[in-house]
């Protein structure tokens, strides 16, 4: 599975989180700990806002992190308020630039570790999820980039939090529909250009790992702690959510599924 960083905060380089710490995301895609993926070299990208908070910044590239020689150079340059890193594992699509995240549209930015079931079954129907004014945007094949712009159709422009919610009680319904026994795994984040939201989701025990720190004002949150200072991290549990809205503490909050007969 992929690993990932989110930060909200200060003004900061991208080096301090993504290329600068020991257990930094480039060693992660090289020998992660909690994932069940030992390396995530299937692609890698960088999103990030400027001061205005408008359309992020997006970089993504195909070749393992750990190989990219330009990616130490950006990260040292690239200052931002509000960053999304990602290392790729692939769960059976191409290795693609379009199927590497983050995944921006307008003002968005959305990224994800794990699988919606077995994508092969229920792609079909999840992408009918995706409103006909978005669905142009849809370059990728992933399941991630399906759901990310099923999110916005369901309304993350009013509220973010509601419209994964729905979108997630419909794919969970589509991924037990299916008859697979792969499981609906959600560790994602998203961010709006001023606030970052961060969900742990899964339709079983299996739940992506998650944590995050806050420490004056600035939160980052990451698939696996950057360094060994365990205690300086607090996992999110499975079912949770969090929410970091600008000056305001970070508010862990469980998630609640509308619960379904049936799916359509």
């Amino acid at each position: 599975m992929c690993r990932w960083i989110a930060y909200r905060g200060e003004t900061i380089t991208l080096e301090r989180y993504v290329t600068a710490p020991a257990h930094s995301l480039v060693v992660q895609s090289m020998r992660a700990l909690e994932g069940n993926a030992g390396t995530n070299g299937d692609g890698f990208g960088l999103g990030w806002y400027d001061d205005q908070g408008e359309e992020p910044g997006l970089y993504r590239e195909v070749r393992p992190a750990w190989s990219d020689e330009n990616l130490r150079h950006l990260c040292r340059h690239i200052r931002s308020h509000l960053f999304f890193a990602h290392v790729r594992a692939s769960t059976g699509t191409p290795t693609t630039r379009p199927n590497c995240h983050p995944f921006a549209h307008g003002r968005f930015l959305f990224m994800h570790n794990g699988q919606i079931g077995d994508w092969s079954l229920i792609r079909r129907r999840a992408e009918a999820l995706i409103p006909d004014s978005l669905y142009s945007s849809r370059i990728g094949t992933t399941d991630s980039e399906a759901a990310f712009l099923a999110i916005l159709g369901a309304g993350a422009e009013r509220d973010p939090v509601a419209a994964t919610m729905n979108t997630l009680t419909i794919l969970t319904d589509m991924v037990r529909a299916s008859g697979t026994k792969e499981p609906l795994r959600f560790t994602s984040a998203f961010a709006d250009g001023r606030d970052l939201y961060a969900f742990r989701f899964c339709t079983d025990d299996t739940a992506n790992t998650l944590y995050y720190r806050e420490t004056g004002g600035n939160v980052v949150v990451v698939s696996e702690p950057l360094d060994t200072e365990r205690s300086n991290w607090k996992p999110v549990p499975p079912g949770y959510l969090i929410i970091a809205r600008e000056g305001q503490p970070v508010v862990l909050e469980p998630m609640v599924l509308e619960k379904r007969v049936a799916a359509e």
